[in-house]
């Protein structure tokens, strides 16, 4: 059995968390999270610690607790926390000797995954993120459709790929850290960068890309990948979903289409976490140099100053 702490229990991702590491048979110690709305944990750990910081700063509240700074040591730090903290607090659950399972994206940028590098190998310990469609049905289903059934680690032809991914959602998003670029990377790291990493490991390294539309609730263009051209449309629209998926009450779309053929993965998500933290623990997980290529598909794409960019 494995000891673990939590940094981001009020999050919207925390209870995929929660229920891994349950599931796979582990303690949860202690979450951190400013916010007190962590009842949620009632329902895996009641026994689990909570404290607002991990920094030490003093509070005012004497009903919880401030800082983790005297807790004892845990094996891992799963991290649901913002984007733009998961640096921060990969570097503090390394400097405590603990390896690291973190929420997508790892980093928002080239530069802070370089600094986790260093990090990761002065410390001795590892980082392995969260890459579910990696591990959903849909590969599978997607090597059979352009491999011929050969299982092979990347399709072995160049493929013509529509990628498609319209989850609603409310007023709320953009008044939030989610609808700031300079902390959550915006649209394409917040929603997409799951999906590019999904094509890169599918079709190989990008090549080139190209920006046909950026709004702040709305994305297209076009990735030349090492085996495939790939169309993306990413939106948190809800105008933009689909006749039939609105009429079902359904407010989230997934669709991969190749070489005319569709796949629609929009089930199939929630119990991915508890197989990757599977994976994880048996020593399978994916690493700091996994992320590296989707990151730089983001970061390019988020240079649409430069309209075409040829790498």
């Amino acid at each position: 059995m494995h000891s673990f702490a939590l940094f981001g229990a009020a999050g919207y991702i925390a209870p995929r968390h929660l229920r891994a590491i349950r599931d796979t048979g582990n303690q949860l110690l202690f979450v951190v999270d400013p916010s007190d709305s962590v009842g949620v944990l009632d329902q895996y750990f009641p026994d689990a610690e909570y404290y607002r910081e991990i920094d030490g700063r003093p509070t005012t509240d004497d009903r919880h607790p401030s800082s983790v700074i005297r807790h004892p040591s845990v094996d891992y730090v799963s991290i649901c926390s913002p984007n733009y903290l998961h640096e921060k607090h990969i570097r503090w659950a390394l400097e405590h000797g603990a390896d690291v399972i973190c929420e997508k994206p790892l980093v928002t940028d080239l530069k802070h995954l370089d600094e986790i590098v260093k990090l990761e190998y002065a410390s001795g310990r590892k980082v392995n993120t969260i890459m579910q469609l990696r591990l959903h049905p849909v590969v599978e289903e997607i090597r059979r459709m352009t491999d011929d059934g050969r299982r092979t680690s990347v399709v072995s032809y160049r493929s013509s790929v529509k990628l498609s991914y319209i989850t609603a959602r409310g007023h709320w998003y953009r008044n939030s850290w989610k609808g700031r670029e300079e902390l959550s990377g915006g649209i394409a790291m917040n929603i997409g960068i799951h999906l590019f990493d999904l094509m890169t490991f599918l079709f190989g390294p990008m090549k080139g890309s190209e920006v046909i539309t950026w709004q702040p609730d709305k994305a297209r263009g076009i990735l030349a990948l090492e085996n495939a051209d790939v169309e993306w449309f990413l939106s948190i629209d809800g105008n933009d979903l689909p006749a039939e998926v609105k009429a079902a009450g359904h407010r989230a779309f997934r669709n991969i289409t190749i070489n005319g053929e569709s796949v629609e993965f929009t089930e199939g998500f929630t119990e991915l976490h508890t197989l990757s933290y599977r994976e994880i623990l048996a020593g399978r997980g994916f690493g700091v140099g996994d992320v590296r290529e989707s990151l730089r598909i983001v970061e390019t794409i988020r240079l649409r100053d430069q309209e075409t960019l040829r790498l």
